[in-house]
């Protein structure tokens, strides 16, 4: 896109807050900021992601873009027109321009419907007649999102929920949109269907023109679909960059933490370590979000000035723009505050994965090997359980005959004193001091010296 072309659609200081109502009057005590105040623009022909722990604002912003709900504040241009107020009758030729793909493909469409009454449903609303008809284009719809158009006839339940998210893509196709807002559209498929629908959502990019805003939560399904990305956290946008700038060299310290939990799918790479960022605490209630930055209650790197004052969103490379006072991979843009907050030492763990040689195996505890020495001074020092059983039943060890010769060696127990043991009554003799040892019994040495006397 040249720098005189306008952007498809450009959002400017986008606000929506929820209210939060107590009490008979229902007065309002507080709001909910699901977006506070964010700025981007997508171009005609790209694909912008968005990311961002849950709770962050994601699904609410695809949302007011959409206008499926109302902003409290800021402005939407869609195409060079403003449809931050429109009313319902300014909405309905939007429709056709602007559709959404929702994140729940079981909930997104009507159990009581056919299929091609749902396909249908936008070519009814508008007042549109297909060339061909409605059936006919209907059923050439499901065929291009790989669906068979003998489908036309069937409910939802009896798809699976990669199908009926295919579904959903067929109605949202259905007028020939020039942007769709896809809301997290395979968070909730298995990872071999993930795959499917994205590679189609790409075909029909391809094949169409369209333009995507694609809201999820999985790095690698927004690297391998975006052209840029846009990092949100707590109803700020802290990072906007092209993709390959954003995984090379992420600039934000909250970007950084998001990039170090993407697993790398390669076993060539197995031997090399990396650092795995922790953040420690919960998100922050939108509720009453932190002063200045709102990532300086977990950030490692948050100084005074990030408490006071917010950070705004800067471009400090070409395409690469982010919201922090002290970056990563840039240059300071407070280098006169230095001194770290006393909760920046503990808001992260830094845990190092991987380094193991390959085909190596670990082996838990400080030895990896054994050592045939130690072992055989072990056994000498320590007589193991065999050995202590075959000198109690007199095999002829080394022990007993050292025994034996001191004249402590006893007799097996005599039937007497088995009959006394199944009679319940305590054993007498060596066994009983070994087993039970006290005061008024005989040492170990005066039982074996007065057996002889006693036979």
């Amino acid at each position: 896109m040249s720098e005189t072309e306008k952007p498809l659609l450009k959002v400017e200081g986008l606000v929506k807050h929820f209210p939060i109502k107590k009490g008979l009057l229902q007065r309002q005590v507080g709001a909910v900021k699901a977006v506070d105040g964010i700025d981007f623009d997508v171009r005609t022909g790209e694909t912008l992601g968005v990311v961002g722990e849950s709770g962050c604002g994601k699904s609410t912003m695809g949302r007011l873009i959409t206008r499926l709900i109302e902003p409290t504040g800021g402005k939407v241009e869609f195409d060079g027109k403003d449809i931050t107020h429109l009313g319902t009758g300014g909405l309905r030729p939007l429709r056709r321009d602007v559709q959404m793909i929702f994140q729940d493909p079981y909930g997104s469409l009507n159990p009581r419907h056919t299929i091609g009454t749902i396909v249908s449903a936008p070519f009814r609303l508008q007042g549109v007649e297909p060339e061909g008809g409605v059936k006919k284009e209907v059923q050439r719809l499901l065929e291009l999102v790989g669906l068979s158009p003998e489908h036309y006839n069937r409910y939802p339940h009896e798809f699976s929920g990669g199908q009926r998210q295919r579904i959903g893509i067929a109605r949202a196709l259905a007028l020939k949109p020039k942007l769709v807002v896809a809301d997290e559209p395979v968070s909730a498929l298995d990872v071999s269907i993930q795959a499917q629908v994205v590679n189609l959502l790409d075909d029909l990019q391809a094949e169409l023109g369209l333009t995507y805003v694609i809201i999820a939560h999985d790095l690698s399904v927004v690297r391998h679909v975006s052209d840029r990305i846009a990092v949100m956290y707590l109803g700020k946008i802290v990072e906007l960059a092209d993709r390959d700038s954003l995984y090379k060299a992420p600039m934000h310290p909250y970007t950084k933490a998001l990039m170090s939990a993407v697993p790398i799918p390669d076993p060539r790479r197995r031997a090399a370590k990396s650092e795995r960022i922790l953040l420690k605490g919960d998100v922050p209630s939108p509720i009453s979000p932190p002063s200045g930055c709102r990532f300086h209650t977990r950030c490692w790197k948050a100084t005074e000035i990030c408490k006071t004052q917010e950070p705004p969103l800067l471009e400090l490379k070409p395409g690469q723009r982010v919201a922090c006072h002290h970056p990563e991979n840039a240059e300071d843009q407070a280098p006169q505050d230095t001194v770290l907050l006393s909760a920046a030492a503990d808001a992260i763990e830094v845990v190092t994965v991987g380094g193991a040689e390959p085909g190596a195996v670990s082996v838990p505890g400080p030895a990896s090997e054994p050592d045939p020495e130690a072992e055989a001074a072990e056994r000498t020092a320590k007589p193991s359980a065999d050995d202590a059983a075959m000198a109690s039943a007199g095999t002829g060890t080394e022990t007993e005959t050292e025994t034996v010769s001191a004249g402590e060696a006893s007799p097996g127990p005599s039937a007497e004193q088995s009959a006394e043991r199944s009679a319940g009554e305590e054993p007498s003799g060596p066994e009983a001091s070994e087993s039970e040892p006290s005061e008024s019994e005989p040492s170990e040495s005066e039982p074996s010296a007065e057996k002889p006397a006693k036979e």
